[in-house]
């Protein structure tokens, strides 16, 4: 398949490569030329100097770029370039309303734009174990599952149009809490003098235990917060979130708290910590 994969950030040059490696046939557009010029090196793609340029002709069309914008000025420069009957699939976590603009705007020229945000963050990007949360035309993703499968561990449609990015919106408020809840109770257990380490291998084999308490606790007890996903990008989803909940009538208290936690963060100069870093605001 000619595929084109639009945004080689930390998550996109991974995924791009994957679909590469599977024996499609890619081409790549990144704001940041010279990274696509590193990607088409490394994986003998094709590197192109304009979004319209690297989606002339594919039948599907990937995103994972920055925000709304973004998303609104890459898919309308390659939708009428991409193939007549082609998939747009948008791996940006954005809005449920940019979402809902652009699959109106892929029907219109005879396209389906599926809004797939995941989780798994860098590592499951680079492992090809990334978690998809799809909203849009039924029959479009299931047309392109077997491709989207090289990077993806599940890929579950979630609704129609948007309904990927709300439950992108709620896997990020469920992870502001845990990892909040991660900072406080480190930091008790500092305070209490007990072994943080001891605690973890205790806790973590009971009702506490996530994911993000075995693979953050240790680094949050240590400092180290380069780990992935950052504050800046944790705080646009968390905004996301909110701006939904003001349309919807939902209830976000712990979101607003712990937001406004991160930008204490970011006040400390942990722009790019990653979100792991609530710990660093405790004493």
């Amino acid at each position: 398949m000619k595929i084109a994969f639009i945004g080689l950030g930390v998550m996109g040059f991974p995924m791009a490569g994957h679909l590469a490696t599977a024996g499609h046939k890619v081409t790549v557009f990144n704001r940041t030329h010279a990274k696509a010029l590193q990607w088409a090196d490394k994986h003998a793609g094709t590197a192109c100097d304009s979004v319209a340029s690297a989606a002339a002709g594919a039948e599907l069309v990937c995103l994972c770029v920055g925000a709304d914008n973004d998303v609104r000025a890459v898919a309308q420069a390659s939708l009428q370039a991409m193939l007549p009957g082609g998939v747009m699939v948008d791996h940006t976590t954005a809005s449920a309303v940019v979402a809902r603009e652009m699959a109106a705007l892929a029907l219109s020229g005879g396209r389906s734009f599926i809004d797939a945000p995941v989780s798994g963050g860098q590592a499951g990007a680079e492992s090809g174990q990334l978690t998809v949360m799809a909203g849009g035309d039924a029959a479009a993703l299931e047309r392109m599952r077997p491709v989207l499968d090289v990077y993806s561990k599940a890929i579950t449609r979630i609704g129609d149009s948007g309904a990927g990015q709300l439950a992108k919106m709620v896997n990020q408020i469920c992870i502001a809490g845990v990892v909040q809840g991660l900072a406080e109770g480190l930091s008790f257990a500092k305070h209490a003098g007990i072994d943080p380490a001891l605690v973890l291998h205790a806790i973590s084999q009971g009702a506490a235990g996530s994911w993000q308490m075995s693979n953050r606790w240790p680094t949050m007890a240590d400092g180290k917060f380069d780990f992935g996903f950052a504050v800046d990008w944790m705080r646009k989803d968390l905004g996301l979130a909110m701006d939904e909940a003001g349309r919807n009538g939902a209830v976000l208290e712990m979101t607003a708290l712990v937001d406004r936690f991160y930008s204490e963060v970011q006040v400390m100069g942990g722009n790019r910590w990653d979100t792991s870093s609530l710990v660093a605001r405790l004493p």
